[in-house]
């Protein structure tokens, strides 16, 4: 099969796919690639942490990383990188010696801050019960 083959079959997918009702059905193929790989981006735990962490103002690389537990300087780097391509995050390079570095929520972040915060606080308020289910799904599937 080509690769021409191969993207027909998949928008064909999607086409069908949007013929039942849901968020899917309002988009086309364009936009729902690009939509996937926005929310593949900025529903990434690592992410989500930036943007939430950023709230606050302008903090230093260091700062930020010891901000967020567990995550690692290649997945900060990585993640800041890709956040700052899609205009989610600034960084901002200072003159000095040592030189200093500070990120910041771009407007467009800023505007994403709402729902990462409200994603965190429903987490949080829900924590018990998300819980008590696994528990029980785990013990269920252990048998």
């Amino acid at each position: 099969m080509s690769a021409h083959d191969v993207r027909t079959v998949r928008t064909n997918v999607r086409a069908n796919v949007r013929t039942v009702p849901g968020p899917c059905a309002h988009w086309n193929d364009q936009d729902a690639d690009f939509i996937r790989e926005i929310l593949d981006l900025v529903g990434d735990k690592w992410s989500v942490l930036i943007i939430g962490t950023l709230e606050s103002g302008p903090i230093r690389y260091s700062d930020l990383a010891d901000a967020i537990p567990g995550i690692s300087q290649r997945m900060l780097t990585l993640t800041l990188r890709q956040l700052r391509r899609n205009g989610i995050v600034t960084r901002t390079t200072y003159p000095e010696v040592p030189p200093r570095v500070e990120y910041a929520l771009a407007e467009l972040g800023a505007s994403l801050l709402t729902t990462v915060l409200a994603l965190a606080a429903w987490s949080a308020d829900h924590h018990a019960e998300i819980l008590r289910h696994q528990t029980s799904f785990d013990s269920a599937t252990a048998t």
